[in-house]
């Protein structure tokens, strides 16, 4: 389907901001922007950490493309002020994208909806006593993983291999958030996939398989290294692969996403099992990205997806600009 790129209007990327992901969040930003004018977008960079939102309307901008990772960003918090503003913008909207930021709050509606999530208990820092970690450890047992429940790319996450570990897991991501989740872990191929539109018309794009060092798949290895293997397609039967974009649909739905989103999902090697991570409410776009790669598999190039996305930008409830 062919896009007017006139009827797009002036289009701002929001990228940068203010999370510990700023970094990604530029190189992310650049890239798309550099797409959309390219295609004959008339698209402006804007770092909503420097310049006030109320500048969008003043200087004529019809839509925004977000490409702002994290928290400020993809948390409900700057959807909620363009929702205000009323600038259509891209990926969820306001209560998918707080629901998606929180990784407890995601596995607990996942949980509800009856989809597979691993198992987990959340501790609250400076709440939490000898006896709350003891219960950690005798319900999820070793190893497992440990990670801000609002964070990405990442950061902040640990895996503990020994209990002696388990302090200083917990210390690191508290430094980036009140909430603690402490999950089961799951020993299998680590796979994403992305999903391109909203309701009954959202479709899975092809999965792919994180083959990473030891397994470690850290914040320099998903942007600042070539030593992680992306295998499309991933080698899994071609039943296991709609199984599970399939669950991933059912998880985006869930949640309420539109848009443009990715999960990243584990498999059980031993039982063959997968278990639902996160959902990526605004998935990065810099070189060593999963959603493009994964749009290049099924055809669409990297203009193309940044196209398709920035057309589907839209308010809550389908409202218009007051």
């Amino acid at each position: 389907m062919s896009t007017d790129v006139r009827s797009l209007g002036k289009v701002a990327v929001l990228m940068g901001g203010q999370s510990a992901e700023r970094d990604i969040s530029l190189l992310s930003g650049q890239g798309v922007l550099q797409a959309l004018r390219g295609c004959g977008v008339d698209a402006h960079a804007f770092d909503p950490a420097q310049r006030s939102l109320f500048d969008l309307r003043a200087e004529g901008f019809a839509r925004c493309f977000i490409a702002l990772h994290g928290r400020f960003g993809e948390d409900g918090t700057v959807q909620g002020a363009l929702e205000l503003l009323g600038l259509p913008y891209t990926g969820s909207g306001v209560m998918a994208s707080s629901l998606a930021i929180d990784k407890a709050m995601t596995k607990r509606l996942w949980q509800c909806d009856g989809l597979r999530t691993p198992g987990y208990v959340v501790l609250r820092h400076g709440r939490y006593t000898p006896a709350d970690v003891e219960h950690v450890l005798a319900t999820l047992g070793l190893p497992l993983i440990v990670k801000p429940a609002r964070e990405g790319s990442s950061i902040g996450l640990s895996k503990v291999t020994a209990r002696q570990q388990l302090p200083a897991a917990l210390e690191q991501a508290a430094q980036l958030d009140a909430d603690i989740l402490c999950e089961q872990f799951i020993d299998g191929p680590e796979l994403t996939c992305p999903v391109l539109g909203t309701g009954a018309q959202a479709r899975a794009l092809p999965l792919i398989r994180i083959v990473a060092p030891e397994g470690n798949y850290d914040y320099q290895n998903k942007y600042f290294t070539d030593a992680v293997q992306y295998l499309v397609p991933c080698g899994l039967p071609e039943d296991e692969q709609q199984a599970i974009a399939q669950m991933v649909l059912d998880a985006y739905r869930s949640l309420g996403c539109r848009g443009w989103a990715r999960a990243d999902v584990m498999v059980d090697a031993a039982t063959g099992l997968p278990y639902l991570l996160e959902m990526n409410t605004s998935p990065g776009m810099t070189g060593h990205s999963l959603v493009p790669m994964s749009a290049r598999a099924a055809g669409l190039s990297y203009e193309e997806l940044c196209l398709s996305v920035l057309a589907s930008a839209s308010l809550d409830g389908g409202g218009r600009r007051p």
